[in-house]
């Protein structure tokens, strides 16, 4: 299968990439570099270094006879979205809109969309969370993800376009971003590999639903069936304290350091888990990476970063 992966050099994108080409797939990636990293990228991929919104991109999936797109180029920051809303609706729905048409007229029949079940439930009412929870994003991030899905069942009915949404957990693993509000894991492990002191934000007893990137990529893997539709959260199910994520890192680093809390961001969700037994029980997907076994190859990563 042709497939375009959008985002493709960033963290969880690049982790698809390899599992698409180790399934014997060709892979072509757009992706702007923005947040992206080229020595992430598998070489065996085609690279296309463009925005999402140039309108090139049309002319890609036709010339590469893209049978699949998974879409994961997006604005992933929630505090950027709130300072600048229009920016993060420009990207994450106008640009998913410019692939939606490019995809109908070219008669490409998959469309994998990388969405959020942290950010899109809000605060909890039900632990965990299904896909049926309400839809209650706090940020703009969440409202634009949640507006792509209502453009993405849009074009399922209309067109008949097959449009699974992957709504994720807190992904963490080797090659994400340590900089920045998002990605805890990764800020920590950097910190600690520096013998720095990691800084929990208030009182740490907040929960997540933390997820191995390896993991993901199989849902992206499982996703490209061609019964696979709809809307699925992938998560682990588990709520895990940033106080007990912390006490974790700080033991698998072997350091003798403790962590220091600071203020607590305003607008944090308190509690976030969510269910993915409607993925499992249509699908067979389910975690397998244990969340010690996650932070200890992220851990190991972070490691050879700084060595």
């Amino acid at each position: 299968m042709n497939i375009l992966v959008t985002g493709g050099a960033g963290f969880i994108g690049s982790h698809i990439v390899n599992t698409y080409i180790e399934a014997g797939h060709h892979v072509t990636v757009i992706d702007d570099l923005s947040s992206g990293e080229l020595r992430f990228l598998n070489p065996e991929a085609k690279f296309y270094g463009i925005d999402i919104l140039d309108p090139k991109v049309s002319e890609i999936l036709k010339c590469e006879e893209i049978n699949a797109i998974n879409h994961h180029a997006a604005q992933i920051s929630v505090s950027e979205s709130v300072t600048d809303p229009l920016f993060d609706a420009n990207v994450n729905i106008i640009g998913t809109l410019k692939l939606l048409k490019s995809v109908v007229s070219l008669k490409i029949e998959k469309f994998i969309f990388a969405s959020t079940g942290g950010a899109m439930y809000g605060e909890q009412i039900c632990f965990p969370a299904s896909e049926d929870h309400p839809c209650q994003p706090l940020s703009p991030y969440g409202i634009s993800k949640l507006c792509a899905e209502n453009y993405l069942r849009f074009f399922n009915e209309q067109y008949g376009l097959s449009t699974p949404v992957l709504r994720y957990s807190n992904v963490f693993g080797p090659h994400q971003n340590p900089h920045g509000e998002t990605g805890v894991v990764a800020i920590f492990c950097e910190k600690l590999v520096k013998d720095q002191k990691p800084v929990i934000c208030g009182d740490g007893e907040q929960t997540r639903d933390f997820i191995s990137v390896r993991d993901i990529a199989q849902a992206n893997l499982i996703a490209l069936d061609r019964t696979c539709n709809g809307t699925f959260n992938v998560g682990t199910g588990k709520e895990t304290s940033i106080n007990s994520l912390t006490e974790c890192l700080v033991e698998i680093s072997g350091k003798n350091i403790s962590a220091d809390h600071g203020s607590a961001r305003n607008g944090e969700q308190r509690r976030s888990v969510i269910d993915y037994k409607k993925f499992h029980e249509g699908f067979g997907w389910k975690p397998e990476v244990s969340l010690e076994q996650g932070l200890i190859e992220t851990y190991e990563f972070f490691q050879t970063q700084t060595a």
